[in-house]
């Protein structure tokens, strides 16, 4: 069963940042299906790690974008996609150590952080990229 699936209302205009989005959303869904199904460390471990290099992959693309178009605030964004990342890396690193579990509260954290990011951030680019054309 899905945690939260694709709304359109999520969309930022452009087919390949929408595309990346959706598979985000895939894999959270895929992490909290498999924590709720008790499945064991490796599994979720792999998992994770999925989703730290999609995330990685996404953002690059973005911020590539950002920087080809000149946008704004790349530098505000780009902050921000860090911060995430290395909070996710904390996260991953405690949970290799045995440290942390994958629980309720790292996946509602990861659903509700990706949800405001494109609710928020993200869509504060979209009509800067519809206005050149971006599509």
């Amino acid at each position: 069963m899905s945690l939260f699936e694709w709304d359109e209302n999520y969309s930022v205009q452009n087919i390949e940042f929408d595309s990346q989005h959706k598979e985000l959303i895939k894999l959270i869904n895929e992490l909290h299906n498999a924590m709720q199904e008790k499945k064991g460390k490796q599994v979720l471990e792999k998992i994770l790690e999925g989703l730290i290099d999609y995330t990685n992959i996404h953002f690059s693309t973005e911020e590539m974008v950002m920087m080809l178009y000149g946008y704004p605030d790349y530098d505000k964004h780009t902050q921000v996609h860090n911060q995430f990342v290395k909070q996710v890396m904390e996260f991953y690193k405690d949970f290799q150590a045995g440290k942390v579990f994958v629980d309720l509260r790292i996946i509602n954290f990861l659903k509700n952080w990706i949800l405001k990011h494109i609710l928020d951030m993200d869509k504060e680019y979209v009509s800067f990229f519809v206005d050149r054309g971006l599509k």
